[in-house]
């Protein structure tokens, strides 16, 4: 009772009627009623519920200007600043101009009781009345609604998950994300099972959102070694409440990868990663006149990280080091057999630091990337190591490698 009456305060703030532009959105005009039949219509924004932060769909059932059915779907946040959500669905029942109903939400188990005034003016609705969830009692005064037909709603609907079950390559996903689509009902068992597991979750896909909540599945982003991902994706197809599983979008950029032949650098059938980490350390040590220090995979994701020094030649008297750290990632180009690998190589992220002996300076650096995205200078790194694989760039003017 103390966690719903801690959840309903929250509600209240949230709860506060007031205008808000959203309805402006919503400015479609309504289609011609199909004569002598029923027609569907909805409503996607109710001017100030839940202060502008609920999601919510209206959908109601009409014979001319009659309604004779009508179903209140919200989704909101559990809490004010809150990224969890809950949901109720309400069926209303129709009385006149009046719609009442009762339910209970879904995540929180509150108790929901609804009751709306509706009025028509022209092509816009009013709706005003109260609703209710848990102990919190919430006015709503919400003029100047506009509703859509079913196939502006539908249309509005779409979503794309971004899973890839069976890419041609690794030109539009990446080779170390994938993603899994899991019915919400298993999605606690599914993420429990990868624990131990060599998998990076992406935190944010654990988050249930409004979408979700209404399709009943959760889409979870992972990254993984790509040459694990394939048979880590078998296996999650096979899994109980798994809908859907592929690849997505991740870490690499077309414009730094490289594709290569890869006969010089497997072992059997595995990549010969050491090797191949070497070969970019030592044309990165001439590209950015540093010295390595070392080069490392993470066992999970199979991502390359590279570290590098040089003296600072900002201030050469104060003996200042730069640290030059570059990520990368070597993969198959494409997902099965294939006889060529890619490399995806990061811009250079450098600090620097008073590494002399005897007392240190201490140092902050305030600088940022530009407002422009501008990435740091590498002295052509990429094009040097295209050079040391005799490997392609990709044109993304023709989206081909060349």
């Amino acid at each position: 009772m103390r966690a719903l009456l801690v959840c309903s305060t929250a509600l209240l703030a949230l709860l506060a009627a007031s205008p808000h532009s959203a309805s402006a959105q919503m400015k479609l005009s309504p289609k011609a009623t199909t004569p002598g039949g029923p027609e569907t219509r909805y409503f996607t924004s109710i001017d100030g519920l839940m202060d502008g932060n609920a999601d919510v769909i209206l959908k109601e059932t009409r014979q001319g200007k009659t309604v004779t059915a009508a179903v209140l779907d919200v989704c909101y946040p559990v809490a004010k600043n809150s990224d969890r959500k809950d949901r109720f669905v309400v069926n209303l029942q129709v009385a006149g101009q009046t719609l009442t109903g009762t339910a209970q939400s879904i995540s929180e188990k509150a108790p929901v009781s609804v009751k709306l005034l509706r009025k028509q003016s022209g092509d816009t609705f009013e709706f005003r009345g109260q609703i209710s969830i848990g102990q919190v009692v919430t006015e709503v005064t919400s003029p100047d609604n506009s509703d859509l037909s079913e196939k502006e709603f539908q249309d509005n609907q779409t979503s794309d998950d971004g899973i890839t079950p069976q890419p041609k390559d690794f030109t539009d996903v990446s080779p170390e994300a994938i993603a899994v689509k899991v019915k919400l009902d298993a999605a606690t068992d599914f993420l429990k099972s990868l624990k131990g597991q060599a998998v990076e979750v992406t935190l944010a896909s654990l988050t249930v959102g409004c979408d979700a909540l209404r399709a009943g599945e959760q889409t979870i982003n992972m990254s993984v070694d790509p040459e694990r991902a394939g048979a880590l994706l078998a296996k999650f197809k096979a899994t109980p409440g798994v809908t859907s599983a592929g690849w997505t979008a991740g870490m690499t950029e077309m414009d730094r990868t490289i594709r290569f032949a890869a006969a010089d650098w497997r072992e059997g059938d595995k990549i010969s990663k050491d090797k191949l980490a070497a070969a970019v350390s030592n044309v990165l040590s001439r590209t950015l006149a540093a010295k390595p220090v070392s080069q490392s995979f993470n066992p999970a994701t199979g991502k390359l990280k590279l570290v590098f020094k040089r003296p600072n030649p900002d201030f050469p008297a104060l003996d200042l080091t730069d640290t030059i750290e570059v990520a990368g990632l070597v993969s198959p180009d494409k997902p099965g057999a294939t006889d060529k690998l890619m490399l995806w190589i990061g811009s250079p992220a450098t600090t620097t630091a008073d590494e002399s002996s005897g007392a240190k300076l201490n140092l902050s650096d305030d600088t940022s990337v530009d407002e422009e995205g501008e990435q740091p200078d590498d002295n052509g790194s990429v094009e040097a190591l295209a050079k040391e694989l005799k490997g392609q760039r990709w044109d993304a003017d023709k989206s081909v490698w060349k």
